[in-house]
């Protein structure tokens, strides 16, 4: 798990110390080596933060260089398969210098061109320099992962392209993107390539790109996709209990190959506790497990990550913390570049910041629910569909009309407000942010006139996704999985844990498991009445402690209005001189009266909190 950066010049040369120094702003990622190479004409650059997993010697070193001096990789995240493929290609007469996974894919993309991502079980951002031959033109070939684990972002003109692991390394000094504010506004987060910087673009999950350095034209294409359910609806769960286990086991097996400490993260929960069970059956010696307790909280589960650890028998690390406050907001500020409005980001780099004192890489249970249905919204939606599914759609979107006119935190607005396409689409329309009616209010009109035509295009991206599906819960689930899962969830993990360069891993989210769940699995052995992930429940009684309770879903709850009300709303006051001069402070002290008169407007204006802190780390950064 490292930090990646990198230029290319059309007709210029790279300036060697602005990229070392773009290259340590991600120092974090990256603490126990750096690198940077240019080619033969100083017209590409790159850059490498390492954080030493596999094959800790200087031969996992990089950028890595191969193929007669033709081949330069830089490369962060992991490839779990890399002896099976080494192996493979050893068979072809290939030779290897060093142990690490990042001289199989070098050599790898040698051996099979683009075609080797389908080759890559793992996590991974590369850029791979090629300087070409006779009959291939130079060019620079990236990648990001099926499910978007490792970010990517990049900027492109016809003058100059440039990349990096996080947006803080990126030199480009652009205006605030109005398009991007306006999803996450909407959202908490900013999805698929969209970018808070005007100019600057991420890569999505499963996407691949290649730079012309003759033509200096960009190509970028998608070349994976989730299969579409062709699940047999009267599958035995037992039967798809078995193929999921064996899938776990493998997932988590490939895992756990590690040259440094590893543990599990268990919260006690499910998919936590099924990660920990499977790594627990495969290890020879006790799994460290990790649990962040909060005493005398009623947030605190800890109870129940000891009763699985005690099942395990593991080397368990109860991580005790005063309960998180917004104060804790200032300590990991360094870390928003790019506003993400999900307030666990707090917890979970409290406990990454612990757990980091034991181990340098970790196994969690993400992604789990968005493949086997584990969200309370599920049930409610369908018995919201079967209570209400009789009532016409015109009426629903005009009574969702008329809640939008209410203010903003009134009790039940947001859940009549997310009616207007019908029960089954309320995580759609009913953000716990700024819906449609209420981003009317917090954009002045000036910038809401220039957003015409797109406005409603966060809620519209969730719809594309949404309608991919074949029944209710399969569209659920598909929508969940290409949007808040790699731009919320999963950015939330990654710059969590690199923080302290920690490494996340996530067995769930294998691409062969990702296949099965969504092609094999039918949506009634994921949500049936009010009972959810029923594969997963069966795995839970061969695997987990009968007296664990598997079917509560409190998970970590930030009391954000109560935070705002502790404050006096101070620390938003004190970053509201950063905002966008697009956002509207009459309507923020409207949200911050409302609190005050009960309203639940806390997430809210956390959002804008953090998007100020963006904002402001935004200005240190490029004068910088």
């Amino acid at each position: 798990m490292c930090g990646i950066n990198g230029i290319a010049k059309r007709d210029a040369a790279v300036d060697r110390n602005s990229l070392i120094r773009r290259r340590d702003a991600l120092t974090h990622r990256g603490p126990d080596d750096a690198g940077v190479w240019l080619s033969g004409d100083g017209r590409v650059g790159l850059g490498h933060r390492r954080l030493a997993i596999i094959d800790l010697s200087p031969a996992g070193h990089q950028p890595m260089v191969g193929g007669d001096g033709r081949y330069a990789i830089v490369f962060n995240g992991e490839i779990y398969n890399f002896r099976e493929l080494r192996s493979a290609l050893q068979q072809q007469g290939f030779k290897f210098h060093s142990d690490s996974d990042t001289e199989v894919m070098l050599i790898a993309y040698q051996a099979w061109g683009e075609s080797c991502l389908n080759r890559f079980n793992g996590m991974f951002a590369f850029v791979i320099y090629d300087r070409g031959d006779n009959l291939t033109a130079p060019s620079l070939f990236f990648a990001r992962d099926r499910a978007g684990k490792k970010p990517f972002y990049y900027f492109y003109d016809q003058q100059s392209f440039e990349f990096a692991s996080e947006l803080k390394a990126i030199s480009h000094g652009g205006e605030v993107s109005l398009s991007a504010l306006n999803y996450y506004l909407a959202l908490g987060y900013i999805p698929g390539e969209q970018c808070f910087i005007e100019g600057v673009k991420k890569l999505p999950p499963a996407h691949a790109g290649r730079l012309n350095l003759k033509t200096f034209d960009l190509q970028v294409s998608q070349y994976w996709q989730l299969p579409e359910n062709r699940a047999d609806a009267c599958a035995s769960g037992e039967v798809l209990a078995d193929e999921a286990e064996a899938l776990l086991n493998d997932a988590v097996s490939l895992r756990m190959v590690s040259d440094v400490p590893l543990g599990v993260l268990l919260s006690g929960g499910l998919d936590s506790s099924l990660i920990a069970a499977i790594a627990a059956r495969q290890s020879s010696a006790p799994i460290k497990t990790f649990t962040l307790s909060l005493p005398g909280s009623k947030l605190d589960e800890a109870s129940y990550a000891q009763c699985v650890a005690n099942h395990l028998s593991s080397d368990h690390h109860v991580l005790e913390l005063a309960m998180p406050s917004l104060g804790d907001l200032e300590e990991i500020a360094f870390l928003i570049d790019e506003p993400l409005a999900d307030s666990s980001l707090i917890p979970s780099y409290l406990i990454s910041k612990l757990t980091r004192q034991h181990v340098t890489v970790v196994l969690g249970g993400d992604g789990g629910d968005e493949l086997f249905g584990g969200y309370s919204d599920y049930p409610l939606a369908l018995a919201s569909q079967q209570r209400l599914g009789w009532i016409p759609r015109p009426l629903l979107a005009g009574t969702s009309h008329l809640a939008g006119l209410l203010p903003a935190g009134v009790r039940g607005r947001n859940r009549l407000a997310s009616l207007r396409g019908g029960a089954l689409e309320q995580q759609i329309w009913g953000s716990p942010y700024f819906d449609i009616a209420l981003r009317k209010r917090i954009f002045l009109p000036e910038y809401l006139r220039q957003l015409e035509g797109e406005h409603e295009a966060p809620e519209h991206l969730l719809l594309d996704l949404f309608n991919a599906g074949k029944d209710a819960v399969d569209c659920m689930t598909r929508s969940h999985f290409g949007s808040i899962l790699p731009d919320d969830f999963l950015v939330k993990v990654d710059r969590a844990s690199m923080a302290v360069s920690l490494e996340a891993r996530t067995p769930f989210l294998d691409y062969r498991l990702m296949e099965f769940a969504f092609s094999r699995i039918p949506s009634n052995w994921k949500v049936q009445g009010g009972e959810t992930r029923r594969v997963e429940q069966i795995l839970a009684r061969r695997l987990l402690p009968a007296q664990l309770d598997t079917r509560r879903k409190q998970g970590f709850s930030i009391p954000l209005d109560d935070w705002m009300r502790a404050d006096k709303c101070g620390m938003v006051r004190n970053y509201m001189q950063y905002l966008p001069e697009c956002i509207n402070r009459g309507e923020i002290e409207n949200l911050i009266d409302g609190l005050f008169r009960g309203r639940a407007n806390g997430a809210r204006l956390y959002a804008l909190l953090v998007l100020g802190i963006a904002m402001k780390n935004k200005g240190s950064t490029h004068a910088a």
